[in-house]
């Protein structure tokens, strides 16, 4: 195969990958508490002809640069960039979102932890708060009947004012969950993450504290995804595509031309 062929191949499939991860982040623009995905690539391994600074038959004198002919792109891998997202006023009482790092903890039904930014939170019919999968939060924290409101601090502190009493009394905390590195967390859909041994192991604290970030009652965080910036790489990513299939049929044709030559 002629390598400009090969190599254009690996440029056309790089793009097509681009083009996934864009449409999915545009299919999510107004995702509550979406990350927005972007993939990384790398160059392949070199045919070395001759290495720099080797020495010159001709002339005793040493190659300024060599002959080293690249053999096109690979995708590496795909990150998730944890930028904070716009906040959505929502004005409904069990809506938080999380200003800065950190993450709500939910229980799957497996009894795994899972890890979120999405904050629509619901009460169940044992008054229990839970997401909008219906997964309970962690720690577990229990709404009483009869509670006429419901206030979340910004330090987490849940507080509710029951019918009848004029003072709020505090039912939980709500906890934060940060990660060194949470780029490496397994995304499982659904809004949710589970952690991994590249992600590292979660730490736990307050809204507020060292490294977590704040909440805030009455609002949502929106997605991180700026549109006008998707449709540009979107472009981007098409103009490069096109580009890569003319390299496609450039070589065909000379292959063509030479298979006729040879005739």
């Amino acid at each position: 195969m002629n390598p400009a062929m090969w190599i254009s191949k690996t440029g056309v499939q790089a793009q097509d990958a681009k083009l996934q991860a864009i449409a999915n982040n545009l299919a999510n623009a107004n995702t509550v508490g979406y990350k927005k995905d972007r993939v990384v690539f790398e160059d392949l391994f070199y045919s070395v002809e001759q290495q720099p600074g080797t020495q010159r038959a001709d002339n005793n004198t040493l190659a300024p640069t060599g002959v080293q002919l690249g053999n096109g792109t690979h995708m590496v891998g795909t990150q998730k960039v944890f930028s904070d997202g716009s906040a959505q006023i929502t004005n409904r009482e069990l809506d938080v979102a999380v200003v800065g790092n950190g993450f709500l903890q939910v229980r799957r039904p497996n009894g795994e932890p899972a890890y979120t930014r999405a904050g629509q939170l619901n009460k169940d019919a044992n008054g229990v708060l839970i997401n909008a999968q219906g997964l309970p939060l962690v720690p577990q924290i229990t709404i009483p009947d009869g509670a006429t409101s419901i206030s979340i601090g910004d330090n987490g502190v849940v507080s509710v004012t029951l019918r009848g009493q004029n003072q709020p009394q505090q039912v939980g905390q709500l906890t934060l969950s940060s990660f060194i590195n949470p780029t490496g967390l397994l995304a499982l859909g659904e809004n949710l993450y589970q952690e991994t041994q590249a992600s590292g192991a979660p730490t736990e604290g307050n809204p507020g504290d060292a490294q977590f970030g704040t909440l805030k009652q009455k609002a949502l965080e929106g997605s991180n995804v700026q549109v006008v910036e998707e449709m540009v790489d979107m472009i981007a990513a098409q103009r490069t595509y096109e580009m890569n299939t003319k390299v496609l049929s450039a070589a065909d044709n000379m292959l063509q031309y030479l298979a006729q030559a040879a005739r």
